[in-house]
């Protein structure tokens, strides 16, 4: 029986989604069980990651009492984190993983906790971006886990690959809900924006990046009948030239806006709650943080069929599934959307789906996983 949880990862003020779902699975965990936080005292070290890592603006996805134990790049700080970590007598440890990067660190950490049952929550097993030797480092590292738990089947085959005996759970990625901090009406923030309360939008959120497939959505959009104001909310990066230049080309200057850079967390209501449709035209993916932020303000989405996307979206109900990297496929669901005013239906499927993202959804993936792995007397 569970008694005391802890949990290792990314949190406030660490950005990002990772960061947010660590928040929010310390708080629905904490709701039935003792549960600690450890965090990063460095996530990684500047010369690997240039940008700012964390942001104190809003504390709505905060985990309290966190201890910020854990240096990622010091092999002398590993074996001192995992002591403090066994002093709590957590019946259950869960690790974040999304990258090799944390291999050696995580490795060092489990060294450690010989006897403790280890669970990875996989937001990726694989990154996205690939690198030799990641599957090596992967596998070297979840293989010390006494389950793991995925949130698409993509994954759920990656880690069969991997490592054939290890029991895997699959629960969809719940919803960020916490992101509707003022529940702000749809007006609201459409005059916020400055846009008005007739014309269609769309929604690209997050950070941009070749996979996540902008220049296909922007291609599309000089193809539209409806014609929609396509708000691109993220940080570009280095190719922020490339993507204007595509937008000038495709003669679409006017029905484009674009806000570039992180957008804290306080700021991201505004877009959702303006927005008629949010967009995810990737070219890979495992799943995504965005299409839950999107469904937290009731929103419907469009995603291409990758990764688990297909698996979180109701093809013609909750929003569109087409094809990856093909325009017309991407722009006659959008049009489709507009013209046959589904808007309304859509976003009432959505509210309907809200029990299957629930936290307490995930909750009960790990309360069986540790059941199951209690029963066969699994331990690492």
């Amino acid at each position: 029986m569970i008694k005391k949880i802890v949990v290792i990862g990314p949190v406030y003020p660490y950005k990002g989604g990772i960061s947010h779902y660590t928040g929010l699975l310390v708080r629905a965990l904490g709701k039935k069980y003792e549960t600690v936080c450890y965090s990063y005292s460095m996530q990684y070290p500047k010369l690997l990651f240039k940008r700012e890592q964390k942001d104190y603006t809003n504390k709505s996805f905060c985990a309290e009492d966190t201890k910020y134990e854990i240096n990622t790049a010091n092999p002398f700080n590993w074996g001192k984190s995992a002591g403090l970590i066994r002093a709590e007598k957590p019946d259950l440890v869960i690790i974040s993983w999304w990258h090799p990067y944390f291999a050696p660190c995580y490795q060092g950490l489990t060294a450690h906790l010989k006897g403790i049952p280890v669970a990875f929550l996989c937001h990726n097993v694989l990154p996205h971006e690939r690198f030799p030797l990641d599957s090596v480092l992967t596998k070297a590292t979840l293989k010390r886990a006494a389950f793991a738990i995925v949130h698409s089947e993509g994954d759920k085959e990656d880690l069969n690959r991997l490592l054939p005996e290890m029991k895997v759970c699959k629960q969809v990625h719940p919803t960020y809900n916490a992101f509707k901090m003022k529940d702000m009406p749809r007006g609201e923030a459409r005059k916020i924006l400055g846009l008005d309360e007739e014309s269609p939008m769309i929604l690209f959120f997050g950070y941009v990046r070749k996979y996540k497939g902008l220049d296909i959505l922007i291609n599309a959009m000089s193809e539209s009948r409806v014609r929609p104001k396509l708000y691109i909310v993220g940080d570009f990066g280095k190719d922020k030239e490339e993507y204007l230049k595509l937008i000038e080309d495709k003669g679409i200057r006017d029905l484009v806006h674009i806000e570039d850079g992180y957008v804290p967390d306080t700021e991201v209501e505004k877009f959702f709650a303006a927005a008629d449709l949010c967009v995810c035209p990737y070219r890979s993916a495992t799943q995504s943080g965005i299409v839950q932020i999107a469904y937290g303000f009731g929103l419907p989405v469009i995603v291409t069929k990758v990764g688990g996307l297909p698996e979180v979206v109701d093809d013609g109900r909750t929003g569109y599934v087409v094809k990856p990297e093909d325009p017309e496929a991407l722009i006659a669901a959008i049009d489709s959307y507009f013209s046959e005013n589904r808007q309304a239906e859509f976003a009432e499927n959505v509210r309907a789906e809200s029990r299957r993202f629930s936290w307490d959804r995930m909750v009960e993936t790990i309360e069986g996983a540790y059941e199951e792995i209690c029963d066969t007397d699994t331990r690492i």
